[in-house]
């Protein structure tokens, strides 16, 4: 039986910054796959606690983006949150070759953090008792 689903009442920016989310929550969880099918036997203790911690924090972070896009005051900290540790990681990859990770992994966190502190994006997610249940 088909379930009624409202449409999204985020603003423009949230949404934006829910895709962003999302899509950094969704390339994690692959390159945990990815760690988890390359892993060496000389390595198993850390190459098993590395696809797992990133499978398990992209899965989080497509959480928080779904958060995001229905509104819910909960969901603004992780994001901010993850974006600050992404300008930190992006910082670690600047020089050499992997510049242009590092030029990625900062504007995808930049954009994020400004359409979550746009004034719209406050409002949307003011904190609301009767929206901020997440439900899985």
């Amino acid at each position: 039986m088909p379930t009624e689903t409202t449409p999204s009442t985020a603003p423009r920016p949230l949404k934006l910054a829910a895709a962003v989310v999302a899509a950094e929550g969704l390339v994690l969880a692959v390159l945990g796959i990815v760690e988890a099918l390359t892993i060496d036997s000389t390595r198993l203790v850390m190459g098993l606690t590395t696809a797992g911690f990133l499978v398990l924090y992209g899965a989080a972070l497509v959480f928080v983006a779904r958060g995001l896009y229905r509104t819910s005051a909960w969901s603004r900290g992780p994001a901010v949150f993850a974006q600050l540790i992404q300008l930190g990681v992006a910082w670690s990859f600047w020089g050499g070759s992997t510049s242009a990770v590092s030029v990625v992994l900062a504007i995808a966190a930049a954009a994020v953090l400004v359409a979550v502190f746009q004034k719209v994006s406050m409002e949307a997610l003011t904190d609301d008792p009767t929206k901020d249940h997440p439900v899985l």
